[in-house]
């Protein structure tokens, strides 16, 4: 591994600032890749994809490609890759494509981990249509989501269970595999929130069971695009289309209005310099990432740990929760 911590700082422009900047959900640094990269295309020509011009054949082939950086991300097929502006956006999108699950009789399951953005489109469907909302409640002494409480929460009537990956204020990272393995068993759609998970750990989709898994670009640097990746692309046809276009098709069923085809161009650039963390990576893009972020996730484990270590050593300081690393705990707070 060559994760060079000094290298990686010099990515960021903004660390000259003298400033120390420790809260990155607030707002994750801008390398300077993806600073010029959206600067560049805003100075080119774009315009709907549609079109016999060049300017069209650019802004579908910036589209595909940024399809297939977030596919290749997260282990998944680039045909199921939704984007937007904000998986905030995406994910109320999706619960109004998916509004035949909250109707009377059925039942939505939401977690007090997750943030508003995959629990209110779901619990404003749920309003809308009659469905029952159920709650996955946080340990506030591990702030986890145990284990034991989707047998009673999943049931027959289950038909969503939305939850996250790894939480954005605390770092957890909760064990699914039984939450996913009922929602599945009762034909139930699982919906995860990784944003938190995304830049901090190397996953394929396949390993979560998550049938569609949500996130935000700006998680790890990267300009105001949010996508949702499906793990089976031809889940989007069960979905309502919401698209303005009534011949819409695939992903374009749940994009609604254009794209921001230069915010597209920096979702590829940091992509790729998520990919290029590690000095010593090479192969495809996805072999790269593989490599960076095992790389980065062994430095932040290493820190992690330095941290929980150092606190526990300072006067009238409590550490709350039980500190783990690797897959089980995220870097995000």
């Amino acid at each position: 591994m060559a994760y060079d911590v000094a290298r990686v700082r010099g990515l960021h422009p903004t660390l000259g600032d003298g400033w120390v900047h420790f809260d990155t959900q607030a707002g994750m640094l801008i390398p300077d890749a993806v600073a010029t990269t959206v600067s560049t295309a805003f100075r080119g020509s774009f315009s709907d994809t549609r079109g016999p011009h060049p300017s069209a054949r650019r802004s579908a082939a910036v589209l595909e490609a940024a399809r297939h950086a977030a596919a290749d991300l997260v282990g998944a097929d680039a045909r199921g890759v939704v984007l937007g502006s904000d998986r905030a956006i995406l994910l109320n999108s999706l619960a109004e494509g998916s509004s035949s699950k909250a109707g009377l009789g059925y039942e939505l399951v939401v977690s007090r981990l997750d943030e508003e953005a995959n629990v209110q489109p779901w619990l404003r469907s749920a309003n809308r249509y009659g469905a029952k909302v159920k709650w996955a409640e946080v340990d506030i002494e591990s702030g986890d989501l145990p284990s034991w409480q989707w047998e009673s929460l999943i049931t027959k009537p289950t038909r969503l269970v939305a939850v996250t990956a790894a939480s954005s204020t605390l770092g957890t990272v909760p064990d699914l595999q039984q939450a996913t393995k009922l929602a599945h068993a009762v034909g139930g759609l699982v919906v995860m929130d990784c944003s938190s998970l995304v830049p901090y750990r190397a996953f394929d989709i396949e390993d979560l069971d998550a049938d569609v898994i949500a996130f935000n670009a700006t998680a790890w640097g990267g300009p105001p695009v949010g996508a949702l990746v499906f793990r089976d692309p031809a889940l989007l046809d069960s979905i309502s289309s919401i698209s303005l276009n009534p011949l819409a098709s695939g992903p374009a069923r749940l994009e609604l209005g254009g794209h921001q085809f230069a915010m597209l161009a920096g979702l590829v650039a940091s992509v790729e310099y998520l990919a290029g963390l590690d000095e010593s990576a090479s192969g495809t893009r996805r072999e790269r990432l593989l490599t960076s972020l095992n790389s980065a996730g062994a430095y932040l484990d290493w820190l992690f740990r330095y941290l929980v270590s150092a606190l526990r050593t300072l006067p009238r300081v409590m550490v709350i929760g039980a500190p783990r690393t690797g897959f089980r705990r995220s870097a995000s707070p």
